[in-house]
């Protein structure tokens, strides 16, 4: 059996957590994001992001938590509170949002990006959340499948990112966190 695991996110894995985002939307989102936001995206700018997300998070309820395999960084998990609260939402300060989770494609298939799921239900659950969201794009029909077969739902909100080039369409996703 393989030495699989997750843990938190520390500086010295932002350089992978970079390549990991780029390269992953680089194949997996080429029917998602617009070619040219794809072409525009560097490693230099996203390791900028990640950077401030390990070392500096915007809210002590933020975290990045990294998939391993063996020695090898696979994947990764983005989550907090929710930035984007509806006034129909049940129970808003009790929700949570996954802001990323990705596992590069050729790790895929081997529990990572559900020992990811877990790991963040393992996190918030004891800070009193009750609820996680994620939007994901309509077209990005693998990470769909995921979230379903791990039994989240779509609530029903739609929403459309101008990209700049395009519109990319995004579905907002939930599961309730059973006790």
């Amino acid at each position: 059996m393989a030495d699989v695991s997750v843990r938190p996110a520390t500086a010295g894995d932002v350089p992978e957590l970079a390549r990991i985002q780029l390269d992953t939307w680089r194949l997996a989102y080429q029917t998602v994001l617009p070619a040219p936001v794809l072409q525009s995206l560097s490693t230099e700018q996203i390791a900028a992001s990640w950077h401030a997300a390990v070392t500096a998070p915007p809210s002590p309820s933020f975290h990045v938590l990294v998939a391993m395999e063996g020695e090898f960084r696979v994947g990764f998990a983005a989550f907090g509170p929710d930035a984007d609260r509806q006034p129909q939402d049940p129970d808003p300060l009790r929700t949570a949002a996954i802001s990323m989770l990705l596992v590069e494609p050729r790790w895929g298939r081997r529990g990572h990006g559900s020992r990811l799921l877990a790991a963040v239900v393992d996190l918030t659950r004891p800070a009193g959340v009750t609820r996680l969201v994620a939007w994901v794009p309509v077209a990005d029909t693998a990470s769909l499948q995921f979230y379903r077969s791990a039994g989240w739902e779509a609530d029903g909100l739609r929403r459309d990112l101008d990209t700049g080039v395009g519109t990319v369409t995004e579905l907002r996703l939930h599961a309730a966190l059973a006790d």
